[in-house]
């Protein structure tokens, strides 16, 4: 009998399968795992250099003059892209289940989140989605903001602190809420 309601069925999570998400050679993901351990989201590991230094060997491309605070938690480096005199900020998590680009002069804050994947809701199987982030140059996630899943922030746009950007966010714009929306124009004096 059709009441008129939409189906309300429920999540099977034993049926869960990402089989078809492949993120790069196992052994490879095994060592990532205990480097990003140790020198990357311990606190104690100040040594910026040392930082760009593994993130290279691991496949990812970091330009010049890239700083990489205390605390970062870098999902897959083989799948990120850091252009010149970027910062990444103590506690940001770059979950990077798809590629994310950050370009050049570009600032991720404190304890943001840049976040590729989702779940389909949906579906009783939850099935995982995900999709690459880009950052264009000089655009900047403030603290504790989070970027959704096939976000682009435009060249020189803001998400302000605790906001969350989703879709596209306008070149030189300064964006806020959840969702972000455009409040007004930014203007960057020379």
């Amino acid at each position: 009998m059709n009441t008129g309601q939409p189906h309300k069925g429920t999540t099977d999570l034993s049926r869960y399968n990402c089989s078809w998400y492949k993120p790069g050679n196992k052994l490879l993901q095994f060592c990532w795992y205990f480097t990003n351990v140790l020198f990357f989201i311990n606190p104690m590991n100040p040594f910026n250099g040392l930082k760009v230094m593994l993130l290279r060997l691991y496949g990812a491309k970091i330009g010049r003059g890239v700083i990489i605070k205390p605390g970062v938690n870098i999902k897959y480096p083989w799948k990120l892209s850091v252009g010149n005199y970027s910062w990444i900020g103590e506690n940001a998590w770059i979950d990077n289940l798809a590629p994310v680009t950050i370009g050049n002069n570009c600032c991720i804050s404190q304890g943001a989140m840049l976040l590729c994947g989702n779940h389909d809701y949906r579906k009783s199987t939850f099935d995982l989605m995900v999709k690459p982030i880009t950052m264009e140059d000089g655009s900047w996630v403030g603290a504790k903001a989070v970027v959704t899943p096939g976000t682009i922030l435009g060249s020189h746009a803001i998400l302000t602190v605790i906001s969350v950007g989703s879709g596209h966010l306008p070149p030189y714009t300064v964006c806020k809420g959840n969702p972000a929306v455009v409040i007004r124009e930014r203007i960057v004096e020379i």
